[in-house]
Order: C-alpha cells, then sequence, then structure tokens
C-alpha cells in the first residue's frame, strides 16, 4: 500500500517511519522542506496511486479546515481522506459532507502515543463507514503496537465517533495525570519521606496504581529530581474542555476531569508542585513544551 501523509510534526514524523517499517509505502509533505518528501501538496498526490488514501496529521482548527478544502478541490471520486489529528467531533461531520459532494470519502482516527509511538505503537480510535476502516487496515495494522487488533485498534463506529473517543480518552487522561500530580504534592510536603523518587519507584511493580504514566513520572523525577528546571503552567490542548462541555450538556457527572481542568486554569496564577509534575508528565509522553522554571 501506497499513501500520502500530510503534516510531519512531533506525530507525523515519527508515524511515518512506523508505517514504512510496518511495510507502507507513504510520500510525506510538510511545509518544512528538510522533513518533506515533495515540494507541494499536488506533489503529493500525483505520487500517491488512485485511490488515493491520504492521511492529514496536521493541527486541529483552521489548518485542518484549509487542508481538508484544498483536498477537497484537489481529490476526486473514490478517494479516502482520514483526519488522525485532535479535530473536534463536531467538526468531522463538516469535513465529511464537505468531500461527500464530490464523492471523496472520509474517516476521523483518534490517535494516542505521542513521541513514544514510533517504539512503542499507537493506539487508534476510528469513525466512519466500514469499508472505509477496511480500506485503510494496513495502515492501521502499520501503526499500532504488536499484538491482537482489539489490543490497540477499535472501529468505534460512524463519522465523528473516533474524535469522540479520542476526546474521552484525554479527559480521563488529565484525571489521572492530576491525581498523581497531586500525590506528589503531598509527599514532597511530608518530612518523615525522605525517599521521594524511590516511593514512586516502588509503585511500578505490584501495585494497582502502576501505569505507564507512573513510569514516565519516575523517569520525569530522574531527569529532574526536584522539578527544579519546570514552570508550574500547565496548557490545555481543548480536549479536556471538550470532555467537560460534553459531560454538561449531557447530564453525565465528571468531577475529577472537571476538577483536573480547573487545577490547570489555576495553574496559570500561583506556584505549584502538582503542577510542575502535569506538565513534566506531559512532556514526557506527549513532547509537550514545558516552561522554564522562574
Amino acid at each position: 500500500m501506497h499513501i500520502g501523509l500530510i503534516g510531519l510534526g512531533k506525530m507525523g514524523f515519527n508515524m511515518r517511519e512506523r508505517m514504512r517499517k510496518g511495510g507502507v509505502e507513504v510520500t510525506g509533505y510538510d511545509r518544512n522542506p528538510d522533513v518533506s518528501d515533495v515540494g507541494s501538496v499536488d506533489e503529493l498526490l500525483a505520487s500517491v496511486p488512485a485511490p488515493r488514501l491520504i492521511w492529514v496529521m496536521v493541527p486541529a482548527g483552521a489548518i485542518t479546515d484549509a487542508v481538508i478544502s484544498e483536498l477537497g478541490e484537489k481529490l476526486d471520486e473514490g478517494d479516502l481522506v482520514i483526519d488522525g489529528g485532535n479535530s473536534r467531533f463536531t467538526e468531522d461531520q463538516k469535513h465529511g459532507e464537505l468531500l461527500a459532494v464530490k464523492g471523496i470519502r472520509f474517516v476521523d482516527c483518534g490517535v494516542s502515543g505521542g513521541v513514544w509511538g514510533l517504539q512503542n505503537g499507537y493506539g487508534l480510535m476510528a469513525g466512519g463507514d466500514a469499508a472505509d476502516i477496511e480500506r485503510a487496515l494496513p495502515v492501521f495494522d502499520a501503526l499500532r503496537p504488536e499484538g491482537e487488533r482489539e489490543d490497540s485498534f477499535v472501529h468505534v463506529g460512524g463519522i465523528g465517533a473516533g474524535h469522540y473517543a479520542k476526546m474521552v480518552h484525554n479527559g480521563i487522561e488529565y484525571g489521572l495525570m492530576q491525581a498523581y500530580a497531586e500525590g506528589y504534592q503531598l509527599l514532597a510536603s511530608k518530612d518523615i519521606i525522605s525517599d521521594l523518587p524511590g516511593t514512586f519507584r516502588a509503585w511500578q511493580k505490584g501495585t494497582v496504581v502502576r501505569s505507564w504514566l507512573l513510569d514516565l513520572l519516575v523517569k520525569a523525577l530522574d531527569e529532574d529530581p526536584g522539578l527544579q528546571n519546570i514552570d508550574d503552567y500547565v496548557e490545555d490542548s481543548g480536549e479536556g474542555r471538550w470532555t467537560v462541555e460534553e459531560a454538561i450538556a449531557n447530564a453525565i457527572p465528571a468531577p475529577a476531569i472537571t476538577a483536573a481542568l480547573f487545577a490547570r486554569f489555576e495553574s496559570r496564577e500561583d506556584s505549584s508542585p502538582a503542577m510542575k509534575m502535569v506538565s513534566a508528565l506531559r512532556h514526557q509522553f506527549g513532547g509537550h513544551a514545558t516552561r522554564p522554571a522562574k
């Protein structure tokens, strides 16, 4: 299989490499010529055999809108577009309808794995027509971790379902990180705790709170034991807000996720060891930028 990939940033660059290692031929385009395989979207489309499969991996919002609109003008009937970015699920319906006018197929796919995806594989949540999902399975299989497909890939439902599932996934991620971070602050504040990093390290095997996030917490403390080099300002990418908005709209109680989102807002006002840890964890799993300590 030969596909086109638009967007070779933190995620897309590694995804191209993993797909190639998985036997998928990939032509990538990025505005940065140092990483791009071709000089333009037109060259990309000319290089991919019809019916084309084009994966879009660019920032959500206006940039994704612009790329989808451009593809709508240049692709042909029967081509398939996959949006693997963090678009809001409500935008997927608009994009699908825009492309459907020309008979262009559309799938949305939530992608989890961050900067570690090249090494470990990506968790994938896809939304769209079953035939379109089936057509793209070789790509999904190349991206996901080894093992049973259902352990790391799901066809969630129709268009928008993949990004909805990823939104909730990220909301849960907010709550998990906040719980670890608050535990870190509590331990750090107690003078009877003489080995703070060792405490978390001892939780990595055998305990009910062991997880990959815990492993990354230990890694963050190995690299900066007191988190002295990280400011406690923590951004939010939008999906936590969308999750809370959906919870409110559907009258679903989500106090942990909501509190975690509000804690990020609070981090922008006061010094907080807990929020230093959330910032460190976001950098560890997703390569998100941290701010230098003041």
